[in-house]
């Protein structure tokens, strides 16, 4: 599953005059004034972005909301999510499509007509696709914030044209086009969904409900998969995957032309970014006295029109900012921002801290492993739900069933999942976050090894609610404990390490029906195994470090009110 999931594309703090950035109530009060950062995918330092002045007109260069009609805006949030919904994690519904696939005889000349050999091949396309949707976040970050999301758009719809072509010839090609169509189409996917990220700008004072339709089509667009298989059993196999996936083409080039129509060329400014334009001097403000003097003197009738006109301008802006946000200084934004940020209980711990010292910390290595773990289980689940229940039960009939009823629950589990992420994550601390990932992980591990059905449903009806709150908890932890300074290096640090590690599914799938002749249940104690043992040192190293950071906070204030 993708990594790719966020809950906020900026962040508020106070900066007080020294320079230090504060919690609410913090010790120090001298004279704030807040500061935002924008999240970004981007690896690069940010001193190799792009600069550009207020009036260029570079894709990269952001616009305000306020400078597009509001009918036009709603128009382009719509359409975005229609598409990404056939566009945006389509690979994820591979349960679904994997049983059509083996039926049209992917893989059958190579394999021989060894079941498992095909199963192994099928499943190895998948594992390649997953890695490429999450590796894939860190280059179109970089691509995003240099050339705007029209770019991304047009290489989204490229991508997805020609895995959609691959996969639709692939048994008549002399090389694996399965695997090649289906890893195109995995990275077609990301581009189109993460640079729609930005359209949540469009209306700030909803920028979360946008977010949250983004992220529902996503989780929805695995169920494009399940339709087709349904429309191919009616069919009875005559509208085989290579009459689907041409006229699947319909899809990208849809967003092609969108792109060029609709859709903007360039991101929308976020709120900092606002606010920080209206407190902009809108001239030069003199040094001294004497300077000011000067200036006086030197203004004549046509400098006068012009500063006039300049100061129009700025009043119009402040008038549309105001539209949107409600007050030109994100009040509401930053006592919000705080009030999350400091229940969390880790929030700041290492923002002053360079990446590379972030990624060689404790809060690292430990997130980076559970993700790891977790990410594997969750992809080996999705590739080999239907062989494992086969086995565990005995009964295709009853693995069939299961399969179905996954097929239904993935895409409604992440809608379904949607209102109470944010929640969950706001309103308690990252402790309690962390611990019940690693409760509810355990529980799913321990009802997959379960031969009732009963467990099997509870299993899938977990797993497709966890599977959401694990990968947002993941990105909310990273924005939280290293800040979005460095969000893009160290996030995407997480994300290429775990993508890379889930080739050892590959080593799973070989345990699995050739080392344990067919019995899901020695890999899955162990994947729980893994899981439980790093889960309970990340909670542990996060509670004691919580702890520490409490105590050490109330000694400030303490020393402080001697004073």
């Amino acid at each position: 599953m993708s990594l790719n999931r966020v809950s906020s594309l900026e962040t508020f703090h106070i900066v007080h005059s020294d320079g230090e950035r504060s919690r609410r109530g913090s010790v120090s009060s001298l004279d704030p004034s807040v500061r935002a950062r924008k999240l970004t995918f981007n690896p690069l330092p940010e001193s190799w972005n792009p600069v550009f002045t207020e009036h260029d007109d570079h894709p990269s260069q952001p616009v305000g909301a306020f400078e597009v009609p509001r009918w036009k805006r709603i128009l382009q949030i719509v359409v975005t999510v229609i598409f990404c919904l056939f566009a945006a994690g389509v690979v994820f519904g591979y349960a679904a499509i994997k049983p059509v696939l083996k039926k049209e005889g992917a893989y059958q000349e190579i394999c021989n007509g060894d079941d498992t050999c095909v199963e192994i091949h099928l499943n190895l396309m998948f594992t390649v696709a997953a890695v490429a949707t999450n590796v894939a976040a860190l280059p179109i970050g970089a691509i995003l914030d240099h050339y705007g999301p029209r770019t991304c758009g047009v290489l989204g719809s490229i991508l997805l044209t020609i895995g959609a072509l691959l996969l639709s010839y692939a048994k008549r090609l002399p090389f694996d086009a399965f695997l090649l169509g289906y890893l195109f189409l995995a990275l077609g996917g990301p581009f189109t969904y993460i640079s729609s990220f930005q359209l949540s700008n469009a209306f700030p004072r909803h920028s979360g409900l946008i977010l949250a339709l983004l992220t529902g089509a996503f989780d929805a667009s695995s169920a494009l998969f399940l339709v087709y298989r349904i429309i191919y059993e009616k069919s009875e196999g005559s509208f085989g995957h290579h009459k689907f996936f041409l006229a699947y083409l319909i899809v990208p080039l849809v967003i092609l032309i969108l792109q060029f129509t609709i859709l903007p060329r360039q991101s929308y400014k976020t709120v900092g970014e606002m606010v920080d334009e209206i407190a902009a001097p809108v001239f030069d403000e003199p040094s001294t006295s004497s300077d000011a003097a000067n200036t006086d003197d030197q203004v004549d009738e046509h400098t006068a029109l012009l500063r006039q006109e300049q100061l129009d301008h700025r009043e119009s802006v402040v008038q549309e900012v105001e539209g949107l946000l409600g007050s030109t200084k994100a009040d509401k934004q930053v006592d919000r921002e705080e009030a999350v940020n400091e229940r969390s209980g880790v929030w700041g711990v290492m923002h002053s801290n360079t990446a590379w010292e972030q990624i060689c910390s404790p809060w690292f290595v430990l997130i980076c492993l559970f993700t790891v773990v977790q990410m594997t289980r969750i992809n080996y689940f999705v590739a080999t739900i239907r062989p494992q229940y086969q086995a565990i039960f005995g009964s295709m009939e009853k693995a069939i069933e299961i399969n179905h009823f996954f097929d239904i629950a993935l895409p409604l589990g992440g809608i379904f999942s949607i209102p109470f992420i944010g929640g969950i994550l706001d309103h308690t601390s990252t402790v309690v976050v962390l611990s019940t990932l690693v409760a509810v992980a355990t529980t799913i591990g321990v009802l997959g090894v379960l031969p009732y059905m009963w467990a099997a449903y509870a299993n899938v009806v977990l797993f497709v609610l966890y599977r959401p709150f694990y990968y947002t908890a993941v990105s909310d932890y990273s924005a939280k404990v290293f800040g979005f300074r460095t969000f893009g290096t160290v996030y995407g640090t997480i994300i290429c390490l775990s993508g890379l590690l889930n080739f050892s599914q590959s080593a799973l799938d070989f345990l699995f029906h050739e080392t344990f002749h067919g019995n899901p249940i020695p890999v899955n104690l162990l994947l729980l195994t893994l899981g439980l043992v790093v889960g309970i040192c990340l909670v542990g190293f996060v509670s004691v470090r919580v702890r520490w950071l409490k105590r050490k906070t109330e000694a400030a204030y303490a020393s402080v009110g001697e004073y």
